[in-house]
């Protein structure tokens, strides 16, 4: 009967085992890509689309250089200008060639010299003899993306021209306002080694650019795909395989998406933080202002625009932080002589503040 018994129980307690791994487990959770897949409120199918071909295009001819070509894509959808800076011979200038071809808009180049005026850059008004007036010639910055080559070489009268134009993209010549036709990007190069007919730019003008992006040198990889590239060319142009994909109007709308993104309070409160945080840091003899907070928000949205979000994380602003603030803080001369960087206390300033959850 014991025997029995023992059976009995067995049974029950194979059969409640059985029940409970029929049931459905509550605490399990389904983290498969379908489960985490949000649907975007905001249609960013035909920005993606875009960006992946600028890419492709540029990756032509570009070996590497990925986060320099992420931040010149940001820097137009977010409709600001970028400083590239670089040693000769790490592609500033072919860069931004590229994109401007990739893109179906007016290209002007621009070389900065010391004894370049305003009038070289802005246009000029002539005497028309025939009609006895004066007829306004516009200058070579009247385009949609203009390429400053080696902007610090030219003196603080053409410097100050740039002024007005890169912020509010007019000129005033002669008490007559003269509108860009938009979208309207400077992309800016200069070499940080050669000083020797050089002038350092103004901060009321570096705080006009969105980015300053610095471009290293390749590593040793790169450096043999750089070779085999043109060794194939044969004598050819680099340009010439670039093809052109968007148009203004397009490029016009996505910057428009991009002003939609959505932003929560509490990451608008990280900025600010990040920002006041320059200002009582005691390593900066200048703290940013807040055209670099707007930067920053404006930057962030291109980021998540371009990984295919409609919403900003804190590694979007995270992101965007120092090449929006390594040229706008100016680091205390005893801190300077120990060789401290922008970068190494934007760095420090981000990982004070505190990440809002």
């Amino acid at each position: 009967m014991d025997h029995i018994e023992d059976n009995q129980n067995e049974n029950i307690d194979d059969q409640n085992a059985e029940q409970k791994s029929e049931e459905p487990t509550t605490n399990t959770v389904d983290t498969s890509e379908e489960a985490i897949n949000f649907e975007n409120r905001i249609d960013l199918s035909e920005l993606q689309a875009g960006i992946n071909l600028i890419k492709t295009e540029i990756s032509k001819v570009i070996v590497g250089q990925k986060p320099m070509i992420d931040m010149l894509i940001a820097s137009i959808l977010a409709n600001g200008h970028s400083l590239i800076e670089g040693v000769p011979g790490v592609a500033k200038t072919i860069s931004a060639k590229l994109l401007a071809r990739s893109l179906d808009i007016g290209f002007s180049r621009i070389q900065f010299t010391p004894d370049l005026m305003p009038s070289d850059i802005l246009g000029t008004s002539v005497f028309d003899l025939k009609s006895s007036e004066f007829e306004f010639k516009e200058g070579p910055i009247f385009s949609n993306m203009i390429l400053i080559d080696e902007i610090n070489r030219a003196p603080a009268k053409t410097q100050a021209a740039l002024f007005e134009v890169m912020e509010e993209r007019q000129i005033t010549i002669d008490g007559h306002k003269y509108a860009m036709d938009l979208p309207f990007i400077v992309l800016a190069t200069q070499n940080p080694i050669e000083q020797e007919g050089t002038y350092r730019l103004p901060e009321a003008q570096l705080d006009r650019f969105l980015f300053k992006i610095d471009i290293d040198y390749p590593n040793l990889d790169e450096e043999i795909e750089i070779l085999n590239r043109e060794h194939d060319l044969k004598g050819g142009l680099k340009t010439d395989q670039i093809k052109s994909h968007l148009s203004k109007d397009q490029i016009t709308k996505f910057q428009g998406l991009v002003n939609e993104i959505i932003i929560e309070s509490h990451l608008m409160k990280y900025i600010a933080d990040i920002i006041v945080s320059t200002r009582n840091n005691p390593f900066l003899y200048l703290g940013a202002s807040p055209r670099a907070s707007i930067a920053i928000l404006k930057a962030s949205k291109a980021f998540a625009a371009m990984q295919g979000r409609d919403f900003v994380t804190p590694e979007d602003i995270k992101q965007a932080a120092i090449p929006v603030l390594q040229h706008r803080v100016i680091v205390t001369p005893e801190r300077e002589m120990e060789g401290v960087t922008t970068k190494q206390i934007i760095n420090q300033i981000i990982e004070a503040v505190e990440i809002p959850r």
